[in-house]
Order: structure tokens, then sequence, then C-alpha cells
């Protein structure tokens, strides 16, 4: 697999194929959008049953990404899970995966619009946070500082074939791509994507291979 390089205000940053963002400089793995347990929240919403496996998929993920980094720290940017509920029915062997991956780290859950943070989970419970030059939250401000680094729009690009969750930045802001395995997108060249970026911007398109091109 190949990673991205690119420099993000002052910080280099690596776009990975799984979604993540690493900051090598800080020792830091930022993932957004894992919607954990949104099977669960469909069958019990009585929407359509999805097979129940994105929870550990997206677990199994997350785990090779510490496991190649080993950060000290780790941000995830809101949207960890589908919803508030979900976090209660979440089962006792995702809950101990989880604290194993927690264990001897930093851990920063922000609130995001479906979860308001899984604070009983252990870890950091934050509205949004800020490394070195860059701020994280999960929704991007229509004016803000440079240095913004957010979730929520679920952005996905095509090069060729079928689109891809991505990364969309320029000189401002970043937007990072869903990290869970059933999560949606939004094509980052229509709105709401397209107009909080210049004219100027990059999709990084995840997968096997990270791949950037101009917006």
């Amino acid at each position: 697999m190949t990673t991205h390089i690119f420099t993000f205000c002052e910080t280099e940053l690596t776009a990975l194929p799984s979604g993540g963002l690493w900051i090598a400089a800080d020792q830091t793995l930022i993932v957004s959008d894992l919607h954990l347990c949104k099977s669960e929240r469909f069958a019990r919403k009585g929407r359509a049953l999805l097979p129940p496996y994105e929870t550990r998929d997206t677990l199994t993920r997350l785990d090779q990404d510490l496991t190649d980094l080993a950060p000290a720290r780790v941000i995830c940017l809101g949207d960890s899970f589908d919803d508030v509920e979900a976090i209660e029915h979440m089962g006792d062997a995702e809950k101990l995966w989880l604290a194993r991956m927690q264990a001897g780290r930093e851990w920063i859950w922000i609130a995001g619009n479906h979860d308001a943070g899984p604070v009983e989970l252990g870890g950091e419970y934050v509205a949004e946070t800020r490394v070195g030059n860059l701020t994280f939250r999960h929704i991007a401000e229509e004016t803000t500082e440079a240095g913004e680094v957010s979730g929520h729009y679920h952005p996905k690009h095509a090069i060729t074939g079928a689109p891809r969750p991505c990364f969309v930045y320029d000189d401002r802001r970043l937007i990072m791509p869903a990290y869970g395995t059933y999560t949606g997108g939004i094509p980052a060249t229509k709105d709401p994507i397209r107009p909080l970026f210049d004219q100027r911007a990059f999709a990084v398109v995840t997968g096997r291979l990270c791949l950037a091109v101009p917006l």
C-alpha cells in the first residue's frame, strides 16, 4: 500500500490508504466518522437490515493502523458511533477491543452530530482540540482560521472507476474521509463540500494507492 505525504499549514501530514491521517512529528493518528454500530442502529430503528459485521471490520482496520504506526495519541474526529444509544448496545468483546487499543496512549473523542461522545469508554471527550498549527473539530466552520481539520461530510472522488473516500484540502482547511465501513459519501466536487474550498484545492483518493489530484 502507498501513502501520500503532503504539507498543510506548515505541518507534514501522511494520508493513509485506510482513510486515517498521520502526523509523524506529533505521533498522532486521526480518524473520522467511524460510525460504529450502524447496523445495530438500523435494526433497532426498524430500518433495512445490514450484515452486522461493520464494527469489527472498522476496528480491525483501526487496530492495523495502530500496529503499523504505534501512535502516542489518537484523535477520533466525531461521529465515532452511529448514535448515542449504540454505545450501550456495543458488544462486550468490541468494548474490550477498544480498551486494549486505548491502553498506553492518549485518546481523544471529539463530539459529532450523531454522538455526544462515548465518555464511558475511556479517553478524553472534547468539542475540539488543537495540535501544533492544526485545529480538529467535527464539522467545518464557514469562516475559520487556517489549519482546520474536520470530517462530517464523507467526501468521495473518482479518478477512474467508482468514487473512493478522499481527503480534500486547500491552503486553509482539510476535510477527512469517513473511516467507517458502512459510510456513504458526497462527491467532493459538489455542494456542500466544494464551496468550502478555494479554486485551487486537492483531493487525495484512498484505497490501496493514495493518489492526489487537483479538485
